[in-house]
């Protein structure tokens, strides 16, 4: 099994696992092309990818869309973040998948009129990734110019491959790890869901 390769193995069997979903390499391949300030492709297409890999279906089924983030705290205007928005629907027009782009270094200034939650300013692409709602989720690939490929996973791999979906109660709410537990059990049964622990009480997250 995967998750039991010692650390500096597996993120080579995750690139290998990954590299199973044509169109998640053509996004990440596509995104270096915009030299974006601390960019991921994140959340479910990856972790979808593995589970999808490991449960033997097609590598893109259930993937509602390809998530990337990126952190420019120089300008953050809608404006600038609109621009980097259109130059990736023109980037990614023929693929036969929704690509989401956001600027993490902005969340904070809309979230709380949109969810009646205030969200901390981050200061990384890598702290947005660090308040998703589960520790599955926490993962981020992207391509460096030389064409490795950088891993950022702060709970590591061994729940993506265990098909474990485990809370992580730093930012999001009990109601958002739930109902997204839920969605994702219907598409794969195999998963092991953990319970939200008691007495934990956060705020609501801007991605997850």
């Amino acid at each position: 099994m995967i998750s039991r390769l010692p650390l500096d193995e597996q993120p080579d069997s995750l690139r290998a696992v990954l590299s199973r979903n044509d169109v998640l390499t053509e996004v990440l391949a596509r995104t270096a092309t915009l030299d974006l300030p601390g960019w991921y492709v994140t959340a479910g297409c990856l972790f979808q990818t593995v589970w999808n890999v490991v449960t033997d279906r097609p590598p893109t089924s259930g993937i509602k869309d390809y998530d990337v983030f990126y952190f420019d705290e120089g300008d953050l205007s809608w404006e600038a973040e609109n621009a980097v928005i259109k130059a990736g629907q023109k980037v990614f027009a023929d693929l036969p998948a929704e690509v989401e782009i956001r600027n993490e270094a902005r969340v904070h200034l809309w979230y709380e009129d949109k969810f009646g939650v205030a969200c901390p300013p981050y200061d990384s692409a890598e702290a947005a990734i660090d308040s998703f709602a589960a520790t599955t989720c926490c993962l981020g690939v992207r391509v460096e110019a030389d064409g490795r490929w950088r891993v950022y996973a702060p709970h590591g791999l061994s729940d993506v491959f265990n098909l474990v979906v485990r809370p992580n109660p730093v930012l999001a709410p009990r109601s958002v790890y739930e109902s997204k537990a839920v969605r994702w059990r219907e598409q794969w049964p195999e998963l092991t869901v953990l319970e939200w622990p008691s007495g934990s009480v956060t705020s609501a997250s801007p991605a997850g």
